[in-house]
């Protein structure tokens, strides 16, 4: 019974737009998920024309008979007495030879269903098995992400000038991520990639960073009011790790299994390594106003590692380096570490 009212309606709702000569138009966001598959849609429309064509041969037939009951002038009760049997007996016919069609409703839903899962109407096991190995294969990719950290400097060895003055430090980095899956069903993923990496050094207490005679670096005073100080040096970075998915084995169908690495809890820990672009000291007072790029003895190198604890697209993350932010002597045993949070654009 269920079947029949699905059927009807799907009738109605085709032999409704066909006969009427108008055009359907539904506006479908998704191809994926909304689209009726072409062989379904002819399909259907021919069984509404096969249908119509029945119903009208047959109320045509009825009508006749009717105006021939119409002129026994019947009184009003034996003549709706006997308008009823001939609609039923009618109605009887137009079943038995609608039925005679041998509409088979398993087989278009069943052609439905594949086009919704795969987008194609395939014919066979094989077509739809290469289908599903194609849509559910090892998620290997190149995405975007963006990522913002705060910024301290941790050091071994007594303080240095700057560990008594350093302010609010940050990290600003975007680039790109390198996914590649080792199996179908694998939680393990190699993760790499491309990233520009922004840092901003700032100080407290009106020190700001300046250059002696010899090209070294130092914190004065700045004798002023100061509105903004920070040393920014942008690195290229490429990250190396692994990533762990805690997502569960999904079932495709046909014996194919997949887990899908993009959604669910994960963990991951890589190491980096990045080479200079330039460095800027900016500071704005009331005395002075100065942004110059130059050599102000930050390493040109940089190296270390990150772990991170994920979750969909976001993730937090804390990285070291192992490098000296500073080289040579400034500075001396200065190591950046971040806390930071990421977004992946997957």
């Amino acid at each position: 019974m269920i079947k029949k009212f699905i059927l009807m309606g799907s009738v109605c709702l085709f032999s409704t737009s066909f006969y009427a000569q108008k055009t359907l138009k539904i506006n479908l966001n998704s191809k994926k998920e909304t689209e009726v598959s072409p062989i379904v849609k002819e399909k259907v429309e021919e069984y509404a024309e096969k249908i119509n064509a029945i119903i009208q041969e047959e109320k045509k037939l009825m009508e006749e008979e009717l105006r021939v009951l119409q002129a026994k002038d019947l009184d009003k009760t034996e003549f709706d007495k006997e308008k009823a049997q001939v609609a039923d007996r009618y109605s009887e016919k137009i079943d038995e030879r609608i039925e005679d069609l041998g509409f088979d409703l398993d087989s278009v839903i069943e052609k439905q269903v594949r086009y919704s899962l795969l987008n194609s109407d395939v014919t066979s096991n094989e077509e739809i098995k290469a289908k599903l190995l194609k849509k559910f294969s090892p998620a290997r990719s190149i995405t975007g992400y963006f990522s913002y950290g705060i910024m301290t400097l941790t050091n071994d060895l007594p303080d240095n000038e700057l560990d008594k003055n350093i302010g609010y430090s940050s990290n600003l980095e975007f680039g790109l991520k390198l996914h590649y899956q080792f199996s179908r069903t694998s939680p393990w993923a190699l993760t790499s990639g491309l990233g520009f990496s922004w840092r901003t050094l700032r100080t407290d207490n009106n020190r700001v960073f300046a250059k002696d005679a010899d090209n070294g670096i130092y914190l004065e005073n700045y004798s002023g009011s100061l509105d903004k100080n920070k040393l920014r040096t942008g690195y290229i970075v490429v990250p190396l790790g692994i990533q762990y998915n805690f997502s569960k084995v999904k079932d495709a169908g046909m014996d194919i299994k997949y887990r899908n690495c993009y959604e669910g809890f994960k963990v991951g820990a890589n190491i980096y390594g990045g080479v200079q672009m330039s460095t800027n000291n900016i500071i704005k007072g009331n005395e002075a106003e100065l942004r110059q790029r130059g050599n102000y003895q930050v390493n040109p190198f940089v190296y270390g590692a990150q772990f991170t604890v994920s979750y969909d697209n976001i993730s937090l993350f804390v990285k070291k380096d192992f490098s000296n932010y500073f080289k040579d002597s400034y500075f001396k045993n200065d190591k950046a570490l971040t806390f930071g949070i990421s977004i992946g654009f997957e």
